[in-house]
């Protein structure tokens, strides 16, 4: 029982540390759509781009599935270490709706309630497939696709959207996809 707490504060504080460097420009506070509708949550979203954060470090082929319960969310991430066919991590989570008004902040806690963050949907493009979810604080972001992939002029929409909202984009990765 002592080695599952000291693991899961281990995992608490290396969420917590930055992976970008210090100097970093400072990110804006994200503002959230206006309103998500959130039946368009559910289901699975594979990730496309990310600002860089140790607990994905070395993390291909990501997706996080939302399943609604009655309390919010359970969502399971996923990854491959290494390439889209390495060793799957696999973490899970608690989502609960922090503002019902928009629907579109989330508060996730994470490790058993160890570890809770808050996140904001800051762009949902439906029609087009893709979101961009970023901690309250602005210092990371997802860019999350319904498919594997996004065609190269959706993705560069969306880079430029994410861009529009004062994000720096130069800091973001592109894992490589899950296969399909």
């Amino acid at each position: 029982m002592m080695k599952r707490l000291c693991l899961a504060a281990t995992a608490a504080v290396a969420m917590c540390l930055p992976l970008a460097p210090a100097e970093a420009a400072p990110q804006p506070t994200p503002q959230s759509v206006a309103h998500l509708e959130l039946t368009q949550m559910m289901g699975r979203w594979y990730e496309v781009a990310r600002v860089p954060n140790v607990i994905q470090n070395g993390c291909q082929a990501g997706a996080s599935d939302w399943v609604a319960q009655s309390w919010g969310f359970a969502v399971v991430q996923s990854c491959h270490k290494g390439s889209p066919d390495g060793p799957v991590s696999v973490w899970k989570a608690k989502a609960t709706v922090a503002d019902p008004a928009t629907n579109a902040k989330f508060r996730m806690s994470f490790f058993g309630g160890v570890v809770t963050q808050n996140y904001v949907v800051i762009e949902h493009r439906p029609d087009q497939g893709w979101l961009a979810l970023a901690t309250a604080d602005g210092k990371y972001l997802w860019l999350m696709s319904q498919k594997p992939t996004l065609p190269a002029p959706v993705r560069a929409q969306a880079v430029a959207r994410i861009r529009q909202l004062g994000f720096d984009v130069n800091r973001l990765e592109f894992p490589q996809p899950a296969h399909g």
